[in-house]
């Protein structure tokens, strides 16, 4: 099996944290395509949510076959069949026709009417058929036999279980369509995905992404979070869809904000020699690699956007971004944190 690691230097082994956001994933799929090409970094494992559990899942899926490229070719082939879907329907997953104006997404009153019913409706009223047109993008450039049979990267994908109020890790052995859509499934557009009895919305609500699965299951003291949601914004919302989408990413970011304290408190207690390193406890070096600014003046109800040049917007957005931050932070890996945690999260 092919291992993405960096063959001079263990040191530059990192572990990826990837958000989710809709369709500011083509953000991450732009700072992987960045990290891929450049080639310095070598990967332990993954933990992703939502979206962000596509990309993870598509980099080490691709890597364990084909390497690099392949990688890169499977997250384009995605994002493609996404952007085509919402052609051939020309809307934006379930938005109606009036969604769009002149080829560009609607973000005037009437978008921000579409969120806030499909956020009062049931989605068995909304959507009864249960129609996913991320399902079959998945399933057709995701190789899940491939996938469960390899461990060249850690994978970890994160799901809510309604029942337990608990988060579910799916692991390279289990993972699977349904684990995919069940990191994706928005309670008010999908219906609850079953898996072994247990149903599953949105990895979002407990972990955008969980941090503690890198930390329990890998070696790697380097993880680098890609933020989709920025953590602070410059207004208060003041229209009925920006207080939509604040109360939204607030719901998103509370849990990794208090496994940044955590991992923050731990380190310190660690370099001061109060408690000693063992099996899923070391010194963690966290980096972070955002466009807060750019995505934080997108309207909410541009997560649900599909469309090529948009997509490719942000997909360019994002590979700025991750070539920036490789330029200004890779002789850091390994030796020092280039994320004030303090500062963004507490």
């Amino acid at each position: 099996m092919f291992r993405w690691r960096s063959q001079s230097n263990d040191n530059n082994t990192i572990c990826l944290a990837l958000q989710g956001g809709g369709s500011h994933g083509a953000f991450v799929w732009g700072v992987l395509d960045s990290l891929l090409e450049d080639q310095r970094l070598g990967v332990e494992g993954i933990s992703g949510t939502s979206s962000g559990a596509i990309n993870g899942a598509l980099v080490a899926n691709g890597l364990a076959e084909e390497g690099r490229e392949g990688a890169r070719r499977r997250l384009a082939a995605f994002w493609h069949a996404i952007s085509e879907a919402c052609h051939r329907r020309r809307r934006s997953w379930f938005a109606p026709q009036w969604f769009w104006r002149k080829g560009r997404f609607d973000l005037s009153s009437k978008g921000v009417f579409f969120d806030v019913m499909a956020r009062m409706l049931l989605p068995y009223d909304f959507n009864p058929f249960n129609m996913n047109p991320l399902r079959h993008a998945i399933a057709e450039t995701i190789d899940f036999d491939c996938l469960r049979a390899s461990d060249s990267i850690k994978l970890f994908v994160n799901a809510t279980n309604i029942r337990t109020n608990k988060n579910r890790v799916f692991t390279n052995g289990d993972i699977s369509v349904d684990a995919i859509c069940a990191s994706s499934c928005l309670p008010f557009l999908f219906h609850p995905v079953e898996i072994d009895g247990q149903h599953y919305w949105d990895g979002g609500y407990m972990g955008n992404p969980a941090i503690y699965p890198l930390m329990y299951n890998c070696e790697s003291s380097d993880i680098v979070l890609v933020q989709t949601n920025p953590v602070q914004i410059k207004d208060p919302p003041c229209s009925a869809g920006q207080i939509l989408e604040r109360i939204s990413a607030i719901s998103f970011t509370s849990v990794l904000m208090r496994e940044m304290r955590a991992i923050k408190l731990i380190s310190e207690l660690m370099e001061e020699g109060h408690i000693k390193r063992r099996a899923g406890l070391r010194p963690i070096r966290m980096h972070m690699i955002e466009a807060a600014d750019e995505l934080g003046e997108l309207d909410g109800t541009s997560r649900f956007h599909a469309d090529r040049v948009y997509l490719d917007r942000l997909y360019e957005l994002g590979r700025r971004t991750g070539s920036a931050w490789l330029e200004k932070n890779f002789d850091k890996i390994g030796s020092v944190a280039t994320l004030d945690i303090e500062e963004t999260f507490l």
